[in-house]
């Protein structure tokens, strides 16, 4: 699909980074429709000469002063007299990195049909009152759209669908002034138009003007009181969109996204901190039942498992809807549980098995270690326990999507902590030097050994699993064995209010020969396979892997290899 671009840049007030920004578009080949909003006529004196000075630039001239709102509509009316069909909207002030226009356009030639976005990094010139700012917009943003995806709706760098946003703002109630950006980013997701998002810096110039005035909060939270009364009456459209809408059909767990991003973990810190552990988990309830409810992916694979746990004489009654809520409920009260640990809220006293640990063996050992570990109750209550006692540095491996986001929560709550997050896709030389490093040094690393690798699929091996051939990493094993150092298994759950530790010797080291080294790998996965396997019947509602554990994408067990090879030869 062809689709037609220019740029819009409503302006009031800022003159300074004008003709730099026209520069920019002008050298990119774009048209440039400019939108004086009423400004002085001392003002729209300079706008004129700025503007005159180019080809290309097409000034709209306001009478009278709307609001940022009414200036972008203003200038997608002239985009589409002049026959475009889409718009860049960039702000004048100058805060926006011009650098990412070029891959904005291509996004949105890419997917024509969705609103492309700016997801904005601030550096330190951000004023700190902006960021709580946006942060309670974002809330109010998901609530008002049944969506637990975070959009930076604030952000004035996009490109506009003109049909579809000009359909959206007109015979609507619309925000004519700061609060448009949000405003019709919730209307247009209303009509079930995408968002795609792009990473772009943002800066705030020096001496920079804010037409954004106190008295707006007002505006802006009668804006939000609006969308959310719009909200309710349409939430069983919304509700029934989000339940037929098709989930990524990847069954690898690398390519099934986080649900809530990076701002869910620092609102759940946030509403921990203020309220402490069962106000959150009450609060946390509808969130969780919206995830319940929306994610079909992660409801089909917690059944599969409880079925097969059932099966395999796990659970005493055959699991149904309830129980597979409650693995969902289980999982959130893990999150609020990862955040006490790692903010000191699970002193040492309150975990049984704490003593000995894994960090008093190191300790008096002098030598580091190696730790696996699985994604089963909550073992950031053990690392926690290490800043506590300052008794080792641990280093945890893991998905490179995943370790930003932990790393800024850990420093900004627990500015104390020992752990460092390392960011793998695989394990290369570099990473693994760093290791060896660290494990000379007296330093433990923990990985979990309960996920395939990220990309491809032939380093696993097939362990039997609650009944059932399930493939598992070869990775962390053959790590162990370049680490040459010991390795312990560790796991923690909840029982009641308190949480218990499984710390056991698993090997002096691991040794992988050549001759023999798959079949050295298989024993050990094996022997991991079965003591994740019974620790996972203790608490079998904390096992966290809402993916098709069994049958990920592009693999097939054993014996289905075998089938379909004997089907082949049968057919020739």
């Amino acid at each position: 699909m062809s689709i037609q671009i220019c740029a819009i840049l409503p302006t009031y007030k800022h003159v300074d980074e004008l003709e730099r920004i026209i520069t920019r578009l002008r050298a990119l080949k774009l048209d440039v429709i400019v939108v004086d909003d009423g400004n002085t006529q001392d003002v729209a004196g300079e706008l004129f000469q700025i503007c005159s000075r180019f080809e290309g630039v097409d000034l709209v001239r306001r009478e009278q002063n709307g609001g940022k709102g009414a200036a972008v509509i203003e200038g997608m009316r002239r985009a589409v007299q002049l026959g475009f069909s889409h718009a860049l909207q960039v702000d004048s002030d100058g805060q926006h990195d011009l650098a990412s226009v070029t891959d904005m356009l291509a996004l949105a030639r890419q997917f024509p049909d969705a609103l492309v976005t700016g997801k904005p990094f601030f550096d330190d010139s951000v004023p700190r009152g902006r960021l709580i700012g946006r942060w309670i917009t974002h809330i109010w943003v998901s609530i008002n759209t049944l969506s637990p995806r975070i959009i930076d709706t604030m952000c004035g760098f996009r490109v506009y669908p003109l049909a579809a946003s000009l359909a959206a703002s007109e015979g609507a109630l619309m925000s004519k002034r700061m609060g448009f950006d949000t405003e019709i980013v919730v209307r247009l997701r209303w009509r079930g138009v995408d968002v795609k998002t792009l990473p772009v810096n943002v800066t705030y110039p020096v001496g920079n003007y804010s037409n954004f005035k106190l008295s707006e909060n007002v505006g802006v939270s009668a804006m939000h009181a609006r969308l959310f009364l719009g909200m309710l009456w349409r939430s069983p459209y919304l509700i029934w969109t989000r339940l037929q809408a098709t989930d990524d059909t990847s069954t690898h767990w690398a390519k099934l996204g986080e649900r809530g991003g990076a701002l869910g973990l620092w609102i759940l810190a946030g509403a921990f901190r203020l309220f402490g552990r069962h106000v959150s988990l009450a609060l946390m309830t509808p969130v969780v039942l919206f995830f319940f409810l929306t994610g079909k992916t992660q409801r089909r694979a917690s059944r599969d498992f409880l079925e097969r746990l059932w099966r395999a004489g796990g659970l005493v009654t055959r699991p149904g809807w309830f129980m597979s809520f409650r693995h969902f409920m289980s999982f959130g009260a893990a999150a609020l549980d990862k955040f006490a640990a790692w903010t000191g809220n699970i002193p040492a006293e309150d975990v049984d098995g704490v003593e000995p640990s894994v960090f008093d063996v190191v300790h008096s050992s002098g030598k580091g270690a190696f730790v696996l570990t699985a994604h089963l109750g909550n073992p950031e209550v053990i690392r926690a326990i290490s800043t506590l006692k300052k008794r080792a540095r641990v280093n945890v491996l893991v998905h490179t999507a995943h370790a930003v986001r932990f790393n800024a929560l850990i420093q900004a709550y627990s500015a104390g902590s020992t752990v460092r997050m390392i960011e793998v896709t695989e394990v290369g030389p570099d990473t693994a030097i760093i290791l060896q490093a660290a494990i000379a040094d007296g330093e433990i690393v923990v990985i979990v050994g309960d996920r395939i690798p990220v990309s491809g699929t032939s380093r696993v091996c097939w362990a039997n699993f609650f009944g059932s051939p399930a493939p598992f990493a070869q990775g962390p094993h053959i790590l162990a064995s370049i680490l040459k150092c010991p390795v312990y298994l560790l796991f923690c759950v909840r029982f009641g209010a308190r949480h218990k530790i499984f710390f056991e010797h698993f090997s002096d080291r691991i040794n992988l020969p050549r001759k023999d080294r798959e079949a050295a790998i298989q024993i050990y996965v094996e022997r991991y396979a079965a003591r994740l396997e019974h620790f996972v019947r203790l608490a079998p509602l904390q096992w966290f892997n809402f993916f098709d554990y069994w049958r990920p994408e592009g693999l097939e067990a054993p014996f289905e290899q075998a089938q379909s090879n004997s089907k082949s030869e049968m057919a020739s």
